[in-house]
């Protein structure tokens, strides 16, 4: 005589509630995301609207959603105005970006990787005191950052905001938590075939990194670009000048007129929201890989 496992009571009924929460919490979270997406992307369609405006209707109380009389003026009289030479701007903020790019992927990767697969004396004091860097609020490092800076002549210079850029402790943790991940057989069959560590940095680590590189590098950039306090302290001369402190300067100078205001503002934003846009599943992919929550 054969025996059937008779099922427990109320396991069918708990799995059906389980997955009946799944699946409202989803759609709860998909009704938050909808409502909230249009909330969040309204500022930005108003100021592109607004940036199409006559000066007249972007003032008009009631304000008008879309513009009455479609125009391009605003963009060019930004364009034509002598007073702001926009792609010597646009060069300084792209320098500055894309040199502190260009250096904070070198220094991140190399102490990251020295710190994750290396041992010595002091590291861990040292990756102790990248921990304890990232926890000391800029405005304490400022005026003796600045009086270096005057010391070594770097004063409305771009070089000046560069300088203190070359190594980023978010940066070296971030890469020392993606170069854990490596296996170490990799590097020791990169040694038995008689590679030198440089060798096995370039050629095997770095390729192994890109997904890291990728989300460090679009995040130092977007820091960067929108930089304001350090670039306005650095640099006083107009000439020299990155876009956030134009576009200050350009709203204090063109007080009540709000359409050209938005216009350049939608000149200065744009590249910045491209890269975003564009890049935004390496931000996602980068923290996945490398272990952040």
């Amino acid at each position: 005589m054969t025996t059937q496992a008779i099922p427990q009571a109320g396991s069918a009924p708990r799995k059906g509630y389980r997955r009946g929460g799944k699946l409202a919490g989803r759609s709860l979270a998909y009704l938050i995301l909808t409502i909230g997406l249009p909330l969040t992307l309204l500022p930005f369609l108003m100021m592109i609207l607004t940036s199409f405006k006559t000066n007249t209707e972007a003032l008009r109380v009631p304000p008008t959603f879309w513009p009455q009389h479609f125009t391009v003026e605003n963009y060019l009289k930004i364009l034509n105005n002598p007073k702001l030479p926009l792609l010597r701007f646009y060069a300084n903020s792209t320098f500055v970006a894309v040199f502190n790019v260009s250096t904070t992927l070198f220094t991140s990767a190399l102490v990251g990787y020295l710190l994750a697969k290396f041992e010595f004396p002091l590291k861990r004091i040292l990756f102790g005191w990248y921990l304890l860097s990232m926890m000391i609020p800029f405005q304490i490092t400022m005026i003796p950052s600045y009086l270096i800076l005057a010391k070594l002549g770097l004063i409305n210079s771009l070089w000046g905001l560069v300088v203190f850029s070359a190594v980023n402790a978010f940066g070296i943790f971030m890469m020392r938590q993606f170069c854990e991940t490596l296996p170490g057989e990799l590097l020791d069959a990169g040694r038995i075939d008689g590679a030198s560590e440089w060798q096995i940095f370039f050629r095997i680590v770095l390729p192994q990194l890109k997904p890291a590189l990728a989300t460090l590098g679009i995040l130092v950039f977007m820091s960067n670009w929108n930089a304001y306090l350090w670039p306005m302290i650095v640099l006083q001369k107009i000439e020299v000048r990155t876009l956030p402190v134009i576009l200050t300067w350009f709203n204090s100078t063109y007080t009540g007129q709000p359409a050209l205001i938005m216009a350049a503002t939608v000149l200065i934003v744009t590249p910045i929201l491209l890269v975003f846009v564009n890049f935004q599943r390496w931000i996602v992919q980068g923290f996945t890989f490398s272990g952040f929550k």
